[in-house]
């Protein structure tokens, strides 16, 4: 993957090393330039993911520079530097198209979020850009894979409670696309003309956790030189995702129920609080009623944020998407890679039905990622799938390798293994499972409840 690539334009030489070598540090490609003028020349070549510009300079300044890109279309993600304590110039910074703003002299904590925010902004543009550039096909809704009887039940729900500002709690595990369908709430909704902010709760150090929520006034404390908006006050009349809500700390979820209550904000050093239209959905791995059971969070802003719940289910409980979701990544790849696969042989593709898949969709992602580089011929073959897909592929494996010798044992155990993967494959269809299974469907349900199958 690419490596993201930075342009500091700054007249300061002490400060384009400054941060240079911080950017650098953190991984990042980095030019630097001294004025607007230079800027513009090396931006045009097109390398440039991210500039961050100081607002007063010679020649061009960032004013200047930000309309300079409008005028030209060149769509660059803009952090504007200023040393004046003037919040008007950000504001007027990001009317002209900047994307956020730091304060002179910075802290490098603050600067390395900033770009890490940006950054993921910009991978989710170009990942919108990319999605709208494969062919769409039958089964993708809102960005989101499949068409099985769980999926379209998840996409009814989406249908119904995005058009409302009720919060909503997407649940499911890690790699089952929530941000995506947070995507799809805000996208459905009178918001989607609006910003949709996603922010990571766990990534945040607790110590900006409040600032970068909330903001702060200038003088609010070491280093705040001007005012600063919040990530909730930046998502005014759209929607701020919270994925990972459960990493929070309690102080904050204080806060945090405050403003769902009352939707009022107060900034860090703030003696007066400000009214803020945004929409929150939030997400969690973890079960927040067992996280409520144990006092690592609040039951009251549980309750607040669960008005209405997105349960997401695992990859291994919808296997019928599966090809769907193949084709798909293959597309992606192929757009990504300029590689031309048309798909996988047959003996791979039961290999991919038969995982389980424990990381869900961005492991099925990540395994056609490899087998589209490693493929010899136009079809994904097993030998390059991963091997610990190939090894956990067969259940009757774990039946076998053992010592049991009793054919009435095994019988049982064999026959729990067909009846759980005929339920998967119908997606819970008990009549359509017990005509693959050949039994009666009153057989089928005295078995079900036999094997304490769901």
């Amino acid at each position: 993957m690419k490596t993201t690539h930075i342009l500091i334009i700054d007249d300061e030489e002490n400060i384009r090393h400054m941060l240079s070598l911080i950017l650098r540090k953190e991984g990042y490609d980095v030019s630097t330039a001294e004025n607007g003028e230079i800027a513009l020349q090396i931006v045009e070549k097109g390398d440039i993911d991210i500039a961050i510009c100081d607002v007063r300079m010679p020649k061009i300044g960032g004013m200047e520079f930000l309309e300079e890109l409008a005028a030209q279309k060149i769509d660059l993600t803009v952090i504007v530097m200023s040393a004046f304590g003037n919040r008007e110039i950000a504001i007027e910074a990001i009317k002209r198209g900047a994307y956020d703003y730091i304060d002179k002299p910075f802290k490098k904590d603050e600067v390395v979020l900033t770009v890490i925010k940006a950054e993921e902004r910009l991978n989710l543009k170009r990942e919108n850009v990319r999605l709208k550039s494969v062919q769409i096909f039958e089964g993708a809704y809102e960005g989101i894979i499949g068409k099985s009887e769980k999926m379209k039940t998840v996409y009814k729900t989406i249908s119904k409670v995005a058009p409302y500002d009720s919060t909503v709690l997407i649940s499911g595990e890690s790699g089952t696309g929530k941000e995506l369908v947070a995507g799809a709430v805000h996208n459905l909704s009178p918001r989607s003309k609006h910003t949709f902010i996603p922010v990571n709760c766990g990534a945040i150090p607790e110590n900006l956790i409040e600032s970068e929520f909330f903001g702060h006034v200038k003088g609010a404390f070491t280093d705040a030189h001007s005012d600063k908006k919040g990530l909730v006050e930046m998502a005014e009349g759209g929607t701020l995702f919270l994925d990972e809500i459960g990493e929070l700390p309690l102080n904050l979820q204080v806060k945090l129920l405050r403003f769902l209550q009352e939707g009022e904000i107060r900034p860090v050093g703030a003696s007066i609080t400000k009214k803020v239209n945004v929409r929150i959905v939030a997400a969690s791995l973890k079960e927040l009623a067992d996280e409520v059971k144990a006092g690592n969070f609040r039951e009251d802003l549980y309750y607040r944020l669960n008005v209405i719940q997105i349960p997401l289910p695992p990859l291994r409980s919808r296997t019928s998407d599966i090809p769907l979701l193949v084709e798909h990544f293959v597309q992606v790849q192929n757009s990504r890679l300029g590689t031309q696969i048309k798909g996988m042989t047959p003996e791979a593709m039961k290999v991919m039905m038969h995982y389980a898949w424990p990381g869900n969709i961005r492991e099925l992602q990540n395994a056609i990622e490899r087998g589209v580089v490693l493929a010899t011929g136009d079809l994904i073959d097993e030998s390059g799938l991963p091997e610990r897909l190939k090894k956990a592929n067969n259940p009757l494996s774990k039946v076998f390798d053992g010592d049991e010798l009793s054919i009435k044992k095994m019988s049982a155990q064999l026959e729990r293994i067909l009846i759980k993967r005929a339920l998967e494959k119908t997606d819970g269809n008990r009549t359509a499972a017990s005509k693959l299974l050949e039994i009666s469907h009153r057989a089928l349900l005295y078995k079900i409840k036999d094997y304490n199958l769901k």
